[in-house]
């Protein structure tokens, strides 16, 4: 497993890591960032990502693992220990490590003193620049990114590895060893060549939590030694400056043939300048964190860097006990101290002018000036991401400033989108007033608005076509909740399972076909209005639902066992006579009265003669702006026709009637004779109406009589041929489609008489 792991579902597309990492070892796909371990350093910079989606692998099972198999384990603490558990005496924490089970403690700073004499020797025998080793960022980001320079890496291994031989080479090769330090590279370092060398290695962080589980509290144990050989100056090598005080490596002031440097921003310049042969001093000395090895990644950030030099100069002047080992003495038994390097070098490919062009051109830079090098993605430079977007490592959407302008010119395309819905919502607001200035319908309007600021419960009767559904959203819209959803539900229109499921909702798996949760419109409305047509027509049992949702105010999806609160207004339709109902046992009593605490009777249009005109004027707007059609208006005839006729299906029949009129209309004018045959009927029995002086041109009254002998000759051949359309058409020299349409226009209906 690797040493650190990407949280997926926290990633959240800040670039946080791409920006903190020194060799863009971060590969964004899909907005999703994820470490490149064939180019990683190890460096833990990645670990500061605000969001907690890159984290170190916790370590601490396996070490338990190894500390309950019987086998011999032994720890070594890293030389910073002293600035981490800066509360403890040295003695306490080897007594708490004995606790837990380790069977031996050691100081890794010892393994700082056995490789000096390889460090020397290396030195003397060489005269190519040398760079130290014992720093596995540097060791990774050479070999990874910096190749040439494998041939000039110290060929001795590190103070850890070091320890780690040396340990097994004495007490064999079963005995496991446990590594205690800041350092994350160290978690890289140890699956790689050295693996044989330290089983785990754990951070400060981790050592402190395994305590803590088990109980431990290291303050109030009694001091014990260390195992192992005391380092001596040893300890001092985390500091800056200490490698070269160990190696006893002389310089002065003016010195440029030994180098000794720490921190990302010199240590990538020192390799850089070492690469292009800038500059070839005799020793590089490098360290990757700033601070040295005492401010690595999983370091106690709450104190300074040179109070934690003091603890760890007075731990070396304090000079703890040791109780060493014969065997330890024994320098014959000292492990091999070699170490090799290879090229990790991954190769990516290298994009041509052309191909840089195309990826700044697609987020719109199109001169230097547009490059704006903000650094938001986490590159240096616009043609820094656009190499990495041609090499796979990142995606064009991490480019900031083009995001802000797709969203700019997104939010400038929803703006024009928002007003022309608003437009159409204004203009269907208009669509829904409510027409008329007949006394009945000033009733209507008047209790609407009446009723609509309060929460009552609203039952609208009336026949078919009143404008049941249209008085609902007038009652909505100026009610307070006009600001939430009103829905909408015809109780005739679905099956009882069905219209149940609508209204309440349903669980997965609740009934065949209910693969998902569904959210029902009493739910969705919450806050709002829903609107029952037809209520007169549920079942039984949904009246029992409806109750229960008005008398507690929640509702309970098909399938579930828990109920939900809703906060919802029912207005509710009907055109049946629902205390009818009651009597006959069809409609529940108490559902009725639930229902019925305020009640609007919508009047039948023939009881709103005085309203037609304006009716007519109002449905001709609509049909001249939905058939987009030049139409001027409607001759009194027609109107006075349809004053007196008594429309059965009401105002929704009128609607319809006047769209058709509108179609057959030719000179802009809906004419009596555009109306069906019954209106010119109907118009001709009206008693205020003088026959001699009705015609109001020889047009009209020769289009008058054209129609009553079209249809008289109609009426005739269907007699002729007993009922049958298809003789009659024959006999007509008509089609049979034509006989139809003129008999749909004169309002023939077809009689077979039998013979």
């Amino acid at each position: 497993m690797e040493p650190i792991v990407t949280y997926k579902e926290r990633c959240r597309r800040c670039y946080s890591c791409v920006r903190s990492c020194p060799v863009k070892a971060i590969k964004v796909d899909d907005g999703f960032a994820q470490i490149m371990y064939d180019r990683c350093i190890g460096c833990g910079n990645c670990l500061s990502c605000p969001q907690n989606a890159k984290v170190v692998v916790d370590r601490m099972v396996r070490t338990q693992e190894m500390l309950a198999s019987g086998s011999p384990v032994v720890a070594v603490l890293g030389c910073s220990f002293p600035a981490f558990f800066n509360t403890l005496q040295p003695g306490q924490l080897v007594a708490a490590l004995k606790s837990l089970g380790f069977c031996e403690v050691h100081e890794g700073a010892y393994g700082a003193r056995m490789i000096a004499d390889s460090y020397r020797t290396a030195l003397h025998s060489t005269d190519r620049p040398l760079i130290s080793s014992h720093c596995s960022a540097v060791v990774d980001l050479i070999e990874r990114h910096y190749p040439s320079l494998v041939p000039n890496i110290m060929p001795v291994v590190s103070p850890m590895i070091a320890m780690g031989r040396f340990i097994k080479s004495i007490l064999g090769e079963e005995t496991m060893v446990v590594y205690v330090s800041t350092c994350i590279a160290a978690k890289f370092e140890i699956q790689g060549e050295a693996s044989n060398a330290i089983d785990v290695v754990l951070t400060y962080q981790e050592l402190d939590k395994l305590l803590k589980n088990r109980g431990i509290s290291p303050a109030g144990l009694a001091e014990m030694p260390f195992d192992g050989v005391d380092p001596g100056a040893g300890r001092l090598f985390t500091l800056t400056g200490g490698p070269l005080k160990v190696f006893d490596i002389q310089t002065d002031f003016q010195d440029n043939e030994t180098i000794c440097a720490e921190g990302e921003a010199h240590t990538i310049g020192i390799i850089r300048d070492l690469a292009t042969g800038r500059i070839s001093p005799a020793f590089v000395d490098l360290r990757f964190c700033d601070g040295g090895c005492v401010d690595g990644p999983a370091r106690d950030k709450e104190l300074n860097h040179f109070f934690k030099r003091k603890l760890i100069v007075c731990h070396n002047s304090a000079k703890p006990p040791y109780d060493t080992a014969v065997h330890y003495l024994s320098t014959s038994l000292m492990p091999d101290l070699s170490r090799s390097y290879s090229n990790k070098l991954l190769k990516l490919p290298t994009p041509g002018k052309d191909d840089i062009k195309r990826i700044l051109h697609s987020t719109n830079k199109f001169t230097q000036g547009d490059e704006l090098n903000c650094r938001a993605c986490g590159y240096n430079s616009c043609r820094e991401h656009a190499v990495a977007v041609f090499q796979g490592l990142a995606d064009i959407e991490m480019c900031l400033p083009h995001n802000m302008q797709l969203i700019e010119e997104e939010r400038g395309h929803l703006m024009q989108k928002f007003e022309l819905v608003q437009r159409e919502l204004d203009r269907q607001a208009g669509d829904d007033t409510i027409v008329g200035s007949d006394p009945g319908i000033l009733e209507v309007m008047e209790l609407i608005r009446q009723v609509a600021p309060t929460p009552t419960t609203v039952l609208i009767s009336g026949e078919t076509g009143t404008g049941k559904e249209l008085t609902a959203r007038s009652i909505h819209r100026q009610s307070q909740r006009n600001d939430k959803p009103l829905m909408t539900v015809n109780c005739t229109t679905l099956t009882d399972s069905l219209l149940e499921s609508e209204l309440f909702g349903h669980k997965k798996g609740s009934f065949t076909g209910a693969i998902a949760d569904k959210k029902g419109l009493f739910e969705a409305a919450n806050g709002g209005t829903i609107f029952l047509d037809e209520i007169g027509d549920i079942t039984p049992k949904l009246q029992a639902e409806l109750l229960r949702i008005l008398d507690l105010g929640e509702v309970r999806p098909v399938g579930s066992v828990a109920p939900k609160r809703v906060d919802v207004r029912l207005i509710a339709a009907t055109n049946k006579d629902l205390e009818l109902g009651v009597r006959e046992g069809w409609f529940r009593e108490d559902l009725y009265y639930r229902l019925n605490v305020f009640c609007i009777g919508l009047p039948p249009l023939r009881e709103r003669a005085e309203s037609v005109p304006e009716l007519a004027r109002h449905f001709l707007d609509k049909a001249r702006k939905k058939l987009n059609k030049t139409i001027n208006g409607i001759e009194d005839r027609a109107v006075k026709a349809m004053q007196h006729y008594p429309w059965p299906g009401n105002i929704r029949e009128m609607q319809n009637v006047i769209e058709r009129c509108a179609v057959l209309a030719k000179d802009g004018i809906i004419r009596l004779e555009n109306l069906p045959t019954i209106f010119t009927d109907t118009y001709e029995s009206c008693p205020d109406v003088d026959v001699n002086r009705r015609r109001v041109s020889f047009k009209a009254e020769r289009e008058l009589q054209v129609v009553r002998t079209e249809k008289n000759i109609i009426a005739r051949y269907l007699e002729e041929t007993n009922g049958n359309v298809a003789k009659a058409a024959r006999l007509a020299n008509l089609t049979r489609r034509t006989f139809y349409r003129l008999l749909e226009k004169h309002g023939i209906e077809v009689v077979r008489h039998p013979k």
